[in-house]
């Protein structure tokens, strides 16, 4: 098989879910896949033996914040993130466009590129889209992002057309530069909640031609509802031959949605972040192990699980770790966490596979943990 191509093995005929498989240079990917977020090179708290045990497909790390400590030079001679990190899968790499323009305050941006500061000493860079790919390659991921420009919700019409065409002129400029022929290099869709400008951004993108098109602009503070209604035609609008990446996503709820449209990838901090204040995700909800009804609990934190932490250690136990703030209590939730969305993301391809997912959907829906996320 050809590297980067996308296999497709199957397609639900009640949705538009599907099965399929990415190639990269450190193995096939199989989709539906949620992808642990290792931001600065590392999994908050979960070591590589554990994600490897807990199933763990791919990575993703952060050009930015890799950028800008340790630097892309030192990973580079490290022999790249695969040889850094201790890990022997698919990496992908963000853009760090997300972050850049999170912090509105402190860049100037011009279609030349973006000038920003670093959180970490306040010294000033530029960024061209030659200069985030030539990062990007040093690092030496299996996937890289374009540099895009990603709006805020809510913003005027205007300001998301013009980020719209920013995007596509910069990913046209990502794609001539980028020269590394082991890392596929994906476009991102933006165009926020405005129907007209994310088929705009789709055209626009496609034309450019990548191996996949992640879609971005989501996340971040739009109403769910409103998310998913003009989610539902911008996954249906891209090429169905590539893969298809729901970019900062990690609600279980939502990542089976997403699915019944025709995504294939997920990522997210979510359930590392909830880990780190005491919360668990089941199939009955989320769990605050805060709680002191977990006091004497002496259960596993779902009885279906089959993680290591459900395997090993009580709801009492954990509860006791994040009273007391011991640092193993995140850790082991974390590991229980990245393991649930790993396995429902399993479980999906396994229904896909069998024309089954959209009872798999409704059943989820119907259960007592969907309100929750």
């Amino acid at each position: 098989m050809t590297l980067f191509d996308f296999t497709l093995h199957a397609q639900d005929t009640a949705t538009s879910a599907r099965r399929g498989t990415f190639h990269t240079a450190h193995g096939p990917v199989e989709t539906p896949v949620f992808m642990p977020v290792g931001t600065r090179g590392t999994v908050k708290g979960v070591t590589t033996p554990q994600l490897h045990e807990i199933g763990a497909q791919v990575l993703l790390a952060n050009t930015y914040h890799l950028f800008l400590r340790p630097g892309a030079d030192i990973v580079r001679d490290a022999g790249g993130l695969h040889a850094f990190m201790n890990w022997d899968r698919a990496i992908l790499t963000d853009s760090g466009g997300f972050q850049i323009f999170s912090l509105a305050d402190t860049l100037k941006l011009t279609d030349e590129g973006v000038k920003f500061r670093s959180i970490i000493d306040g010294s000033w860079h530029f960024w061209t889209p030659a200069d985030n790919m030539a990062v990007q390659q040093d690092l030496g991921a299996d996937i890289a992002m374009v540099l895009d420009q990603c709006p805020p919700y809510p913003a005027e019409e205007a300001q998301v057309a013009e980020a719209v065409r920013r995007s596509a002129l910069w990913a046209a400029r990502c794609k001539e530069s980028h020269s590394r022929e082991d890392q596929a290099l994906f476009g991102i869709v933006q165009g926020g909640v405005y129907d007209h400008l994310r088929q705009e951004s789709i055209e626009r993108t496609v034309e450019v031609g990548f191996p996949g098109y992640g879609i971005g602009g989501y996340s971040v503070g739009e109403p769910h509802d409103l998310m998913l209604e003009s989610l539902a035609p911008v996954a249906g609008a891209l090429p169905a031959d590539k893969p298809r990446y729901l970019m900062g996503v990690g609600n279980p709820t939502t990542i089976l949605q997403a699915i019944a449209l025709g995504v294939d990838m997920f990522d997210c901090v979510l359930p590392t972040r909830t880990a780190r204040t005491g919360t668990a995700f089941s199939s009955t909800g989320r769990m605050n192990l805060k709680n002191a009804k977990f006091s004497r609990d002496f259960g596993p934190l779902d009885e279906s699980c089959t993680c290591p932490t459900c395997s090993n250690y009580s709801r009492a136990y954990l509860r006791h770790l994040v009273v007391m703030k011991e640092m193993l209590g995140p850790m082991l939730i974390s590991v229980h966490n990245l393991h649930f969305l790993l396995d429902l993301t399993a479980r999906a391809r396994v229904a896909i596979q069998n024309d089954t997912y959209g009872v798999f959907l409704q059943e989820w829906m119907d259960g007592p943990g969907a309100d929750d996320y």
